[in-house]
């Protein structure tokens, strides 16, 4: 049977597998990606747990016909270097294509890791038999992807879709790209967390969480009627809304796709991100898109850079 291994180099987890064509990930390995030791460490293990997941699924092995490569940018599709990813401190001009490539004996391809998501849940998900789509992953930071009349949207270097770095609060707070405001700077896990461990210093609200906090933690805690945590959610689902309500509105895809770790709060962000995008969106199209929990869980990325090898390969 065809198939492409895939390679998923997270900031907090690596993860490999072996992809088919039809969209489902065999021998699918994880580890944590222990990002302090540096490339010179970290590729070797990326490789190792590649030749693992193959090893595990061997009924589809024998099918690879290339490499798919999933990763945070900043990088560069077209050359297959990382020129230096936000999660990744220090992994600078990277050349990661070649290095696979050299590994493996096989072709190699990488594409930014919300993008594949975005194109696997188009292909395989939340979004399959839709003409267009958007992807939005909140997870430790906020990234994107849209798939157009049928066509992945890459941007003129590859770069596209950096959805969590629109603009949601003017002169607000200090994103970790170096601008104020971002959307990745509220409703990213990382922040949902930093948010509510700044009002519990403060001390000006009750709450029975302590720091430091989790987007899981806020999450449960507001459930569960707390005054805090309530705040913080609040203020997270509502600047989430708006923004996938400027995004439908740009773009009027039929479904919008969320996923990523703060998104197995569930219906407690889904329902007031609905509401809000049923509010706001202009036009009857729009009015009618569909907003979706993604569907192929922590193995999306993955996915995605199994159906781009398999794409670039046939």
């Amino acid at each position: 049977m065809d198939a492409a291994l895939a390679l998923d180099i997270g900031g907090t987890k690596l993860a490999a597998g072996v992809v088919t064509a039809d969209g489902r990930i065999h021998g699918f390995t994880v580890e944590p990606t222990r990002r302090e030791e540096g490339p010179d460490v970290i590729i070797p293990r990326l490789f190792e747990l590649g030749r693992r997941a193959m090893a595990a699924a061997p009924e589809a092995a024998g099918g690879i016909r290339g490499v798919g490569i999933s990763c945070g940018g900043p990088l560069d599709a077209a050359a297959g270097v990382l020129t230096g990813p936000l999660h990744l401190p220090g992994w600078i001009d990277i050349p990661i294509v070649d290095r696979a490539r050299d590994e493996f004996g096989l072709p190699a391809f990488l594409e930014n890791d919300a993008t594949l998501a975005a194109l696997a849940e188009y292909r395989h998900g939340a979004a399959a038999g839709s003409g267009s789509s958007i992807y939005l992953t909140i997870s430790t930071g906020i990234g994107g992807g849209a798939v157009i009349d049928g066509r992945l949207h890459r941007g003129a270097a590859g770069n596209g879709g950096e959805f969590g770095h629109i603009t949601v609060v003017r002169g607000g707070r200090e994103c970790l790209c170096g601008r104020r405001g971002c959307l990745e700077a509220y409703a990213s896990g990382t922040f949902i967390g930093r948010r509510a461990d700044e009002l519990i210093e403060r001390g000006e609200l009750e709450t029975h969480l302590t720091a430091p906090t989790t987007a899981e933690h806020v999450a449960r805690a507001a459930a569960e009627g707390d005054p805090l945590a309530s705040v913080i959610w609040e203020e997270t689902v509502e600047l989430l809304g708006q923004a996938v309500t400027d995004f439908v509105n740009i773009l009027e895809p039929e479904v919008v796709v969320l996923g990523g770790g703060v998104t197995r709060s569930g219906s407690q962000l889904l329902d007031p991100v609905r509401r809000i995008v049923a509010g706001g969106a202009m036009g009857p199209a729009a009015r009618a898109v569909r907003v979706e929990l993604a569907g192929l869980g922590d193995a999306v990325c993955a996915v995605g850079a199994g159906v781009l090898a398999l794409d670039a390969t046939v």
